[in-house]
């Protein structure tokens, strides 16, 4: 686009025509460092092994290998590099508008037996390369676990 060899039209006229800013025609990228991409090459090897660590515990890590770097370096690369850490996200009980609510039904209800009120409940556990989904089935007068299951996905056939 920009031609700075051509002598008929100088590099000024061309920003101008252009609506360019001409100190942005001479700039000269300079490549990373020798430093920067170590650290870089460190934290996509981290990042592989806990998917879930964040900028802290990515600069944590990486001052325990000897590599002094800071909370702020460490997003900053994280983020050059498109790595977000893996975590449940907010608002995961958040009820969507378009679903039905259903009345409480044990309003008035105390449970006075076993297998008289039963509840459940899905948590997620964390573990060292993810996450696991737990559904249990409780009896609320025994507090006794009727069932259970685990899971890595919260799809249909598992809840």
């Amino acid at each position: 686009m920009v031609e700075p060899d051509v002598a008929d039209v100088p590099l000024r006229t061309q920003a101008d025509i252009l609506n360019l800013s001409r100190s942005s025609l001479y700039y000269q990228p300079t490549p990373p460092s020798a430093a920067e991409l170590a650290t870089k090459h460190r934290i996509d090897e981290l990042y592989l092994e806990f998917p879930y660590y964040g900028a802290h515990h990515m600069a944590a890590q990486l001052c325990r290998d000897g590599q002094s770097r800071d909370r702020k370096t460490a997003r900053r690369y994280m983020q050059e590099m498109d790595l977000i850490a893996i975590y449940p996200g907010p608002n995961l009980s958040k009820r969507q508008n378009a679903h039905r609510v259903y009345p409480y039904l044990l309003r008035d209800v105390t449970p006075n037996a076993p297998n008289h009120v039963w509840g459940m409940d899905i948590t997620y556990i964390r573990l060292p390369h993810g996450w696991m989904f737990l559904v249990a089935v409780l009896d609320w007068y025994s507090r006794y676990i009727v069932s259970w299951v685990f899971s890595d996905t919260r799809e249909l056939p598992f809840v």
